[in-house]
């Protein structure tokens, strides 16, 4: 259901149903959810790789399971989606950088995972959309994410449709940050992006990320504020004084190999 591996530094998460096309019921949310909270405990995982085993990233929520909530209460979808909820939450909250790696099909919630992902490549073939509104409901828990990716103009075009993109297309909204030819290609993309978070300060990149949700949407002067302090506190860190000194003498700091 979920595959977790650990190669160095980097995590690899890996939804594994895939002859429902990695489709996530109640069991997988839960799965993905701890597998997350797990590798961001992990002080040796520096990158988290987000991907699906098979012909598909994620089509989105499980039928079956869908067609058991058609019985459920108020209550109890209120419940159901709160889990749901705290799984992408899971994935966007990480404090290591998470790269969705896409390929195939990546439907409704699959393409919130892609939202809520620091980083999005995809191979060329991909799919993705937001067809939430095609079974009568709405792309709920994942609005957040997506709205906060591509902004609520292109959000309003994709969610009240509920159309079928491609991966340019998701590329041109901001959905994705690359479009590769193929499967090779993309490895070789997403090796490149983890070579770069690498070179820079854990430290630094989990604090960057909650800098980033911390400020974004906030009035001017309350953002403003809360950078200048989060660079405050950045640079009297033990990782700040040591990276800063390494630059001014041109030796290497201590989070790379030597």
């Amino acid at each position: 259901m979920i595959e977790t591996r650990i190669e160095g530094p980097v995590a690899h998460v890996a939804l594994d149903r895939p002859r429902v096309h990695n489709a996530f019921d109640r069991e997988m949310v839960e799965r993905i959810r701890e597998a997350f909270e797990d590798v961001g405990a992990r002080d040796a995982v520096r990158v988290v790789v987000l991907e699906g085993a098979g012909k598909s990233f994620s089509a989105g929520g499980d039928l079956n399971w869908m067609r058991r909530t058609i019985d459920f209460t108020y209550e109890e979808n209120l419940a159901d989606a709160r889990r749901l909820a705290g799984m992408f939450s899971a994935v966007a909250r990480c404090p290591k950088p998470v790269i969705a790696r896409v390929h195939g099909a990546a439907l409704g919630g699959g393409s919130g995972l892609v939202a809520a992902a620091d980083i999005a490549l995809t191979v060329e073939s991909a799919v993705f959309g937001f067809t939430e509104v095609r079974l009568g409901i709405v792309a709920g828990v994942i609005s957040p994410w997506v709205v906060a990716r591509i902004g609520a103009g292109r959000a309003r075009e994709h969610m009240l449709t509920g159309e079928r993109f491609s991966a340019r297309a998701a590329l041109e909204i901001g959905l994705v940050h690359g479009v590769e030819a193929d499967l090779p290609a993309l490895d070789r993309r997403i090796h490149e992006k983890i070579e770069s978070i690498l070179a820079a300060a854990p430290g630094a990149v989990a604090r960057t990320k909650t800098l980033i949700e911390a400020v974004a949407g906030r009035p001017i002067d309350e953002a403003v504020e809360y950078a200048a302090r989060a660079l405050a506190q950045a640079r009297t860190t033990e990782e700040g004084q040591a990276g800063m000194a390494a630059f001014l003498d041109g030796s290497r700091p201590p989070w790379l190999a030597p």
